[in-house]
């Protein structure tokens, strides 16, 4: 099974178990970074156009970190040794997309800081379809389990108070209502989308190849939908015009995603998607932050609103992290080998063939120019954002997260070179 990763220079002893709940942390703080510039939504633009701005900064993102850590040749040896993971890596595109809108619109209906862990409930999701289909946490024991249910509870228990608060955040039951269907919407698409990302894992392919392949359905789903509903071809290209100041803010944060999401993988290859994605959830707190630090979403609610919102935040990250800690015993790690067998089977793999390394062509090196080239491009057009932004929370937050991805990708790669 190629799911456990090398032992790589000075940190033999760090286990897969470790690695994995190091990712989900450092996924945690990217994803949540990521969520921020969706705020321009506030501003007066569509939904569907802010989801498509993201996108695109995504796409230019998922073609070029891939290809600068592993190489295109590399890729597209992945792709041959499992090519049914296409279409499953395009379907969960796919699902990404619609999930991504529907958290827009979550957004402009009840806020950053409340939407953020609504639609973290995806972890339960998840959590459903890795035990259901993937053999997670089959034969792991009461202790393990009893973890995972409490761990459970808390999540739903801190989405419930986050609904109520919302009464207190919005204006107008009929918005309120909207918004908290947008996110658990959003979760329960989020959730079911894991189901492709632990069969790549399972069948041995490399996480960063996966993902080079999943942005094709998530970027033509994200322009089939502004296309559809927002007004046609025509109208969306005059709202991208009218919104040049905020692409680059939108580009960035798709940036950030695919950091997070990196991590996120890597994180659902070691420790399986039912821990690894509850732990993947912090992101809520980092959301909290950013809404109510950085965008002072929380200034103006009651003290009985601000309780409830940082409670809830609070009790499903605790939760979250009840889940991911219940590590999987060996009894339970036999039940995973058996799922990774059974998708040999249905594919005709080898299990335990071994991942093939290209040598990087110069040719790359021009991509990564052209994808630096068009952030310098729509820097020099971006403008400071039309919504109050604390600069000195923003900048406290960034080094935070900037500290996550060195510190996590350098472990990655001395355990693992990014296998």
């Amino acid at each position: 099974m190629r799911t456990a990763p090398r032992t790589v220079g000075a940190w033999p002893s760090l286990s897969q178990h470790a690695l994995g709940v190091i990712c989900g942390l450092a996924a945690g703080a990217w994803l949540g970074c990521a969520e921020a510039p969706t705020k321009f939504v506030t501003a007066g633009f569509s939904p569907f156009l802010i989801s498509l701005g993201f996108v695109a900064g995504v796409f230019v993102a998922r073609w070029t970190v891939p290809m600068l850590v592993r190489g295109t040749a590399s890729i597209v040896l992945d792709i041959r040794a499992a090519p049914h993971l296409v279409v499953w890596a395009i379907l969960a595109g796919m699902l990404w997309a619609v999930a991504n809108t529907l958290t827009v619109f979550a957004i402009r209906d009840v806020g950053l800081s409340i939407a953020f862990p609504l639609w973290n409930t995806n972890g339960l999701v998840g959590l459903f379809w890795g035990w259901l289909l993937f053999n997670e946490l089959r034969d792991a024991g009461t202790g393990q389990w009893l973890k995972v249910l409490g761990g459970a509870v808390a999540i739903l228990t801190g989405a419930c108070l986050l609904a109520a608060a919302t009464t207190n955040q919005v204006s107008g039951a009929h918005r309120a209502a909207a918004g908290i269907a947008a996110a658990l919407g959003a979760a329960l698409l989020w959730g079911t989308m894991y189901i492709p990302y632990r069969k790549a894992y399972l069948s041995g392919m490399n996480p960063l190849s996966f993902v080079t392949i999943f942005t094709f359905g998530e970027l033509g789903t994200t322009a089939t939908l502004a296309l559809g509903f927002d007004g046609g071809l025509t109208h969306v290209a005059a709202e991208l015009s009218r919104a040049r100041p905020a692409l680059f803010w939108l580009f960035l944060g798709g940036f950030c995603w695919v950091l997070g999401d990196l991590f996120q993988q890597y994180a659902a290859k070691y420790v399986g998607i039912a821990r690894g994605i509850p732990l993947s959830n912090t992101n809520q707190l980092w959301g909290l932050a950013w809404g109510a630090l950085v965008f002072g979403e929380l200034n103006k609610a009651t003290a009985t609103a601000r309780a409830m919102v940082i409670i809830g935040s609070t009790t499903m990250a605790l939760g979250a992290l009840a889940i991911t800690f219940a590590k999987a015993p060996k009894s339970e790690q036999l039940r995973w080998r058996e799922a990774t067998e059974r998708e040999s089977r249905r594919y005709g793999q080898e299990p335990d063939a071994p991942q093939q390394i290209a040598i990087r062509s110069r040719w790359e090196w021009l991509i990564a120019a052209v994808a630096v080239g068009i952030f310098l491009l729509l820097g020099l057009l971006a403008a400071r954002p039309p919504f109050s932004v604390n600069y000195r929370w923003a900048g406290s937050l960034m080094l935070l997260t900037l500290a996550s991805l060195a510190g996590c990708a350098w472990l990655l790669w001395k355990r693992t070179r990014f296998s």
